[in-house]
């Protein structure tokens, strides 16, 4: 199973939800946008990938199988938790654990019969992250980094359709990207909204992306609350 990504297709609703919470949280209190030290948090949001149903089709036809319909399973709930050091103002180092959840697919068959792929993807990340003070709480940063994703597909089958590995998987190291908005509410607590592409290799070879857009909440320890 291949997957493609639609990169943008969850930026406007992550975006309201940044400036909303930016709108609440409005105040006055100076901060120091080049605080250096450790710090940790946590992302949650939507991920999405594109399903190669031509591929799909292709690899049935090889078989004799003429495909009917495909229905795609192509949107799940990711998560990351991470760990990072502010070396100066402007770059930080972070780590950390994602899982971008679960994709797949359905097709129907003639002769009758029906192929079902699914593909769970999960992994460490290490990255480089760059950040550029916007004014006194707001900022933006862009990250590029490596990814280690562990994929694992599982096939299964009806009628006509044969399987003949029910479960392949697959380790692998790849690039990822990414760029969001920051906004400090204090001195140890900041608010994230990002968007991500991690380049992930299937357990049948094929390579592709999955793209996720979060929301998330970093706390710099040692700061003020």
């Amino acid at each position: 199973m291949t997957t493609t990504s639609i990169f943008a297709r969850n930026a406007g609703r992550v975006t309201s939800v940044v400036f909303a919470a930016l709108a609440a949280c409005a105040g006055s209190t100076a901060l120091a946008q080049d605080a250096l030290g450790w710090y940790g948090g946590a992302n949650a949001g939507r991920t999405s990938a594109t399903i190669d149903d031509a591929r799909i089709t292709s690899g049935l036809a090889a078989g004799g199988l003429r495909t009917n319909s495909i229905s795609d399973r192509d949107r799940d709930t990711g998560y990351k938790v991470f760990g990072g050091y502010q070396i100066n103002r402007n770059f930080a180092v972070e780590g950390g654990y994602f899982d971008l959840g679960k994709f797949g697919y359905t097709a129907n068959t003639t002769p009758t019969g029906s192929l079902s792929g699914d593909m769970r993807v999960k992994g460490l990340n290490l990255d480089l992250v760059g950040s550029l003070p916007l004014s006194e709480r707001f900022s933006a940063f862009g990250r590029v980094g490596l990814n280690y994703a562990q994929t694992r597909d599982n096939f299964s089958s009806t009628g006509a359709v044969r399987v003949t590995n029910a479960n392949p998987s697959a380790n692998g190291t790849n690039y990822k990207l990414g760029v969001g908005l920051q906004y400090s509410l204090s001195n140890a607590w900041s608010l994230r909204g990002e968007l991500e592409r991690y380049r992930v290799k299937d357990g049948v070879g094929n390579r592709g992306h999955i793209d996720m857009a979060s929301v998330g909440l970093l706390y710099r320890f040692g700061g003020k609350v």
